[in-house]
């Protein structure tokens, strides 16, 4: 028992130290060369700091694109999904809400044409992009709340556009921030 014991507690802390001590410090001296230093990507605006590229945020009013729902409330702090499948009552009911309060806000808008991402939360709870057709579908909304003409929203919403990784990889996408802060400076 003692040959089994003895390498067993050995490896314990070899293990303790390479990936508590060694790979932590590692990672922590990659993350130094990123920007701001492995803290986040901020948005800032005359000195302010406006929120994080890569974390959605939630944005409510009607003169501004909303956000995809979070399942975490929008906090870095705790990623995560609702874990609830899709025949959850509860869920289910979440969801219909969702689209409730969003055919409210956006009357002219069908509901066969409401993207799904706008009515269920991401994996992560913290995906800050939507699809064009996300924010296509809330022009409208925003044209009368602002009283700007939609083709002008429209071709602020076709500047912002990201394409797939590549060429190859993923959808095109939009950074509801970086709309949102455009969308303000839109005269």
């Amino acid at each position: 028992m003692k040959q089994h014991i003895l390498p067993a507690i050995k490896l314990t802390f070899v293990s303790i130290v390479v990936f508590v001590g060694i790979y932590t410090f590692l990672i922590w001296t990659i993350a130094q060369a990123g920007p701001n230093k492995g803290k986040g990507e901020t948005v800032s605006e005359n000195n302010k700091l406006i929120g994080y590229k890569l974390i959605g945020q939630n944005f409510t009013a009607d003169k501004y694109f909303n956000s995809r729902p979070s399942a975490v409330g929008y906090n870095a702090a705790g990623s995560g999904g609702s874990n609830k499948g899709p025949s959850n009552p509860e869920y289910l009911k979440l969801v219909q809400d969702r689209i409730d309060t969003f055919l409210v806000h956006n009357p002219a808008v069908k509901k066969e044409d409401i993207p799904a991402e706008l009515v269920t939360a991401s994996g992560s709870g913290l995906d800050p992009d939507l699809s064009v057709k996300g924010a296509l579908v809330q022009v409208a909304r925003i044209g009368k709340a602002r009283n700007i003409a939609d083709n002008k929203i429209t071709a602020l919403v076709k500047q912002q556009i990201q394409g797939p990784l590549l060429g190859l990889f993923g959808t095109s996408k939009i950074n509801i921030l970086q709309l949102n802060i455009a969308l303000d400076k839109l005269k």
